[in-house]
């Protein structure tokens, strides 16, 4: 099988969880591994058996060995590393959330149109065989009419202005940080943006929201509750909620499983066999998208993208 010449441009927690998993992903390799300090690269790459570690990015950019980058450093940076790798020609699978706002996705949507170039946004709970098992509950109408969503994430980071995560320069704050998942799972099974919304926050000594609730009505006549923190551990459950039943999925930004009940009865449940942690079901996609020469996932595509950004825009106007 022809594969996916991988290279990963940082080595943080998030980069370690690709590595592990890209092992299982049969279409794809990972060649490469780029970091700030070329002792950390060295170090990543040993451990996992990479062949060519760079200090710094632009050697990485510029490396023949591969054909796609994973980016996986803040999301402020992401905007101008992305352009970067596309400019040199290559594919790239960037972080969640893509950019910190509207304007910045537009402009690199426009961008990977004009070079031509692959560009995907790594929300990997899409491809979770647990959420299309569960979107295909709700499609074979097996809960009815989808009235109710709700969904959280959040764990408790102590604040400090120094920490990334609260660092108004480096677009800190749970909604980018968290928030994007449970405002991408009502994406996931609405596929509509919400028609109104009203949004409890709680903000940080430095003014960074630290906590959010949302209530998010759409057309459709449905309601989804989202929430998000960094003072606190929620359940980071969804829940599905239709006229006729409902779909529990624990840990939803990294499922592996989900059940379906009518009324207080659990009448279906689905385990998935995963190998990994879960990223490899990205990986593999993402892979076969650049083999097959496209240039977004019809999964996550870049108008879905841009609906993750307008909607947590929408959400921050609330926060002052």
């Amino acid at each position: 099988m022809k594969k996916v010449r991988w290279g990963i441009l940082g080595a943080g927690r998030i980069a370690n969880q690709f590595a592990n998993d890209i092992r299982f992903a049969p279409n794809a390799e990972l060649s490469a591994v780029a970091a700030r300090s070329g002792e950390s690269a060295i170090k990543f790459a040993e451990e996992y058996g990479i062949d060519h570690a760079y200090a710094g990015y632009d050697a990485l950019m510029a490396s023949s060995e591969i054909d796609a980058i994973y980016i996986a450093t803040p999301h402020n940076l992401h905007i101008d590393q992305t352009k970067n790798a596309m400019a040199a020609g290559k594919a790239v699978l960037c972080e969640k959330p893509l950019v910190v706002n509207s304007r910045e996705c537009e402009e690199l949507v426009a961008f990977a149109r004009a070079e031509g170039q692959y560009l995907m946004e790594a929300m990997w709970t899409w491809f979770l065989p647990a959420l299309r098992k569960a979107k295909q509950w709700v499609d074979d109408g097996r809960i009815g009419k989808i009235r109710h969503i709700k969904a959280d994430f959040g764990y408790p980071i102590p604040y400090s202005n120094d920490r990334r995560e609260y660092d108004n320069r480096l677009a800190g704050g749970c909604l980018l940080e968290m928030g994007i998942y449970p405002v991408a799972i009502a994406q996931y099974f609405l596929q509509d943006e919400p028609q109104d919304l009203s949004v409890r926050a709680h903000l940080a000594p430095n003014g960074v929201e630290d906590d959010v609730v949302i209530t998010a009505d759409y057309a459709q006549g449905v309601v989804a509750s989202l929430a998000t923190s960094f003072r606190c551990k929620l359940q980071n459950w969804a829940y599905i909620i239709g006229e006729e039943g409902y779909i529990a999925i624990p840990d939803f930004w990294r499922a592996d499983e989900c059940s379906l009940f009518k009324l207080d009865e659990r009448v279906d449940h689905f385990k998935d066999d995963r190998h990994g942690l879960g990223f490899e079901f990205e990986i593999i996609a993402a892979s076969a998208d650049i083999l097959a020469r496209k240039t977004q996932s019809d999964i996550v595509s870049h108008e879905a993208s841009l609906a993750f950004q307008r909607v947590m825009e929408r959400i921050k106007k609330h926060f002052m």
